[in-house]
């Protein structure tokens, strides 16, 4: 039996298409996926994020811990509230789980992890935690999660939520700040402006409820899927997983290698160079690139592992695992449907902020 989220009867009264994501049920679309799509790069739109779990880490040795857990360095977080992306790495340099970790004070940090990945994420952390003393880790099913993204998001979370201004409206980017049992992050997923909130479950149904009559429009994993595209985001078992290090994914500056520290993975990707590299694809011509799809560039082949149609380049786009070699602006054959078709290579993220980042791709105004 699928799991369900606080929202599920919220999402049926909508008339959401529903669908089973990682053995949960969850919204593909609420009628047109490409409408969402837009309302979140233009106005603003909310998603049920929460199949997601939000992990607090507590206690003296909880930095401790972390600092060796995680392969980006946590000591950066020294201000409450600032928030880290960092993967958390296997033995032998492969990525587990591509998460954030907040810095709330000198004994609470909250660490939210995917949703596909959860349960086996809590047993490698409670494995690990044996070597950090006075550590105590507890996972928030208790809680639910909203996303709303898009310009005017935030200003429509105050018309829902007004009380939540004063303590919000200075939160800067990657920062978090408590409201009550509230629990307000700025990171993002979509390459636009928001906030996720964390709140107890039994509450989401309110909040969903204030947020609509705010006007912030539902959506679904298809858009969230076509916007983190766009905003050049890795997806996890699909651009990454156990098998692929962030040096092939273009996670590298996740990764701190410079300091002293030790954390697990590290002899790893010191030892064994990246095989292969992370860039963005243009289709030139008619078609839509699909992740498992081949690419042959001049200095051999690689393949897709995430590619769909981007409503605002009106564009197909798509992010590769190709030879370290090649460059951006090359001309690249993709193979589709056994016909090999012309793309070219280009840095990504492709849309920030609804602008294209992609020179000869105007933002679709639909």
């Amino acid at each position: 039996m699928l799991k369900q989220t606080p929202l599920n009867a919220a999402h049926r009264a909508l008339h959401a298409k529903l669908v089973d994501f990682g053995g949960w049920e969850m919204p593909l679309h609420y009628g047109s996926q490409i409408e969402e799509h837009h309302r979140v790069r233009k106005d603003a739109g909310m998603f049920d994020v929460s199949h997601m779990l939000a992990v607090d880490v507590d206690g003296e040795g909880g930095r401790n811990f972390l600092r060796q857990l995680l392969a980006n360095n946590v000591d950066r977080l020294q201000v409450p509230g600032k928030a880290l992306y960092s993967c958390m790495l296997n033995d032998t340099g492969g990525i587990l789980d591509d998460l954030i970790v907040y810095f709330l004070d000198s004994r609470r940090f909250r660490v939210v992890v995917n949703a596909a990945t959860a349960e086996n994420d809590l047993k490698w952390m409670s494995s690990r935690k044996a070597r950090a003393a006075a550590v105590t880790i507890t996972p928030r099913r208790d809680l639910a999660m909203l996303a709303i993204q898009g310009p005017k998001a935030r200003t429509k979370v105050w018309q829902a939520l007004p009380q939540s201004k004063p303590a919000t409206e200075a939160l800067g980017s990657f920062f978090a700040a408590e409201w009550g049992a509230f629990f307000f992050g700025r990171t993002g997923y979509t390459g636009e402006d928001g906030f996720e909130i964390m709140l107890p479950a039994a509450e989401a149904p309110g909040l969903w409820q204030a947020l609509l009559d705010a006007g912030v429009g539902p959506a679904g994993l298809g858009a969230r899927d076509t916007l983190r595209l766009e905003a050049g985001m890795n997806l996890y078992g699909q651009d990454m997983d156990d098998t692929v290090t962030p040096l092939w994914c273009g996670l590298k500056w996740t990764v701190d290698l410079e300091s002293p520290r030790d954390f697990i993975g590290k002899s790893a990707l010191l030892a064994a160079p990246p095989r292969a590299q992370m860039l963005g694809l243009v289709l030139q011509e008619r078609g839509v690139l699909r992740s498992h799809q081949e690419v042959e560039t001049r200095n051999g082949r690689g393949e897709i592992t995430s590619g769909s149609f981007s409503p605002t380049l009106d564009s197909s786009i798509a992010l590769a695992r190709l030879p370290v070699s090649v460059q951006t602006a090359e001309s690249v054959k993709v193979k589709i449907r056994d016909k090999w078709l012309t793309a070219r290579t280009v840095k990504y993220p492709f849309v920030r902020n609804g602008r294209s980042l992609i020179a000869g791709l105007p933002s679709s105004t639909r």
